[in-house]
């Protein structure tokens, strides 16, 4: 049984910083590819960023430049740091197993004043 546990959501201030985790237990973590993913209230879900097992990035074009991927695979984890966040990045945040379809159960970002 594959699990996705998130952690590192909550409210934050224009301009802030979050870090996003997601642990990851029941699958061979080191040869996913992993990816994070975001839908906002009355939104479709998005593809925020993914990483390869190598550590190829790929980036939505409204987050390149403020957001990071990065992956532990000691630890079974991947990461998503969030700089100079926006009123619009807030959304629920999703991990999401791309090499097996498996999605976390989400947290909750919001940036507001």
């Amino acid at each position: 049984q594959v699990e996705l546990v998130e952690s590192g959501g909550g409210l934050v201030q224009p301009g802030g910083s979050l870090r996003l985790s997601c642990a990851a237990s029941g699958s061979i973590f080191s040869i996913n590819v992993m990816a994070w993913y975001r839908q906002a209230p009355g939104k479709q879900r998005e593809l925020v960023a993914a990483i390869t097992s190598g550590g190829y990035r790929n980036y939505a074009d409204s987050v390149k430049g403020r957001f990071t991927i990065s992956r532990d695979n000691a630890k079974n984890t991947v990461y998503l740091q969030m700089n100079s966040l926006h009123p619009e990045d807030t959304a629920v945040y999703y991990c999401h197993d791309l090499s097996n379809g498996y999605w976390g159960q989400g947290t909750q970002v919001t940036v507001s004043s």
